[in-house]
């Protein structure tokens, strides 16, 4: 009997969603950072084995939309919703839990779902016990799993419970697909991740990466992308003083990117000014969105 299914995260945002995808995958497909709303794209990862198939999707976190860019976020979010055959409900351990609960119920969820308390290793044994209570006692979701996606603890259970919840079928993607995602999406999106991780709270938020050259050759693999900002003194802080910034940038991509590909890369960077590129569907086409 042959298992297979599509198994979709949804939360708030920050909730751990991309850290507990990557964790199940076991390689990193979805970027992290500290910061919200990290993830924009729904980011595809299949995991084979010879009993059963998972293609589990990361979404971006639940927020109310303020521009274009988060509309289409959210629409990547309603079409999870639609093809969900289990819904794995993540939330932070220390957030508040009628504030999840609530969101969870407004999915209006037609999928069987398991409730999974992200961040356990922050709270003491009684707390994360009570929580859990509270959590079985809401009776939405058919499982209530704890976990700490970071450090591993509670993803084999959460594995096992999710096999147990798939319905029989054949596999839906050949046996050695990892993610239904291009190279060079990923490419863009390890850009986008180090400047998240650089910059202090706007910069990310008003950036985009456009890779416009992936170029194999024989030694290396070139590659030119566009980090798109919307104003002037958006593209000097990327830039920094005399192009430090913008070098720091390239340098932590690059190494991440050549340990992606398994191969040696040239990296060159640019910086442009889009004004008002989040709310511009030309623009957001462009971009990937």
């Amino acid at each position: 009997m042959h298992k297979a299914g599509f198994v979709n995260i949804f939360g708030k945002a920050n909730a751990g969603k991309s850290t507990l995808m990557n964790a199940l995958v076991g390689e990193k497909l979805a970027i992290v950072s500290p910061k919200v709303q990290t993830t924009r794209h729904r980011i595809t990862g299949v995991v084979t084995t010879p009993e059963y198939q998972i293609v589990f999707s990361d979404t971006p976190g639940i927020i109310d939309p303020r521009y274009r860019l988060h509309e289409k976020m959210m629409g990547a979010v309603k079409s999870a919703l639609e093809d969900a055959d289990v819904a794995m409900l993540i939330m932070d351990a220390k957030d508040n839990l009628e504030e999840n609960l609530s969101l969870f119920a407004a999915l209006r969820l037609k999928a069987r779902s398991i409730l999974v308390i992200n961040k356990s290793d922050l709270l003491m044994k009684d707390e994360l016990e009570a929580l859990v209570k509270k959590c079985e006692e809401w009776g939405k979701a058919e499982k209530v799993v704890v976990i700490s996606a970071l450090q591993g603890k509670g993803v084999p259970a959460l594995l096992e419970s999710i096999v147990s919840m798939l319905p029989e079928s054949e596999p839906f993607y050949p046996e050695d697909t990892l993610t239904d995602k291009s190279t060079r999406f990923f490419v863009g999106e390890i850009i986008r991740e180090k400047i998240f991780h650089l910059f202090d709270e706007e910069i990310p938020y008003h950036t985009a990466v456009a890779v416009t050259q992936y170029q194999e050759k024989n030694t290396l693999i070139k590659i030119s992308a566009d980090i798109i900002v919307t104003r002037e003194t958006q593209k000097a802080i990327i830039l920094g003083d005399k192009g430090s910034s913008i070098k720091k940038i390239g340098t932590l991509a690059r190494q991440d990117i050549e340990k992606f590909v398994g191969q040696k890369v040239f990296l060159e960077l640019f910086v442009k000014v889009r004004g008002k590129w989040r709310d511009n569907d030309i623009y957001l086409r462009e971009y990937g969105y």
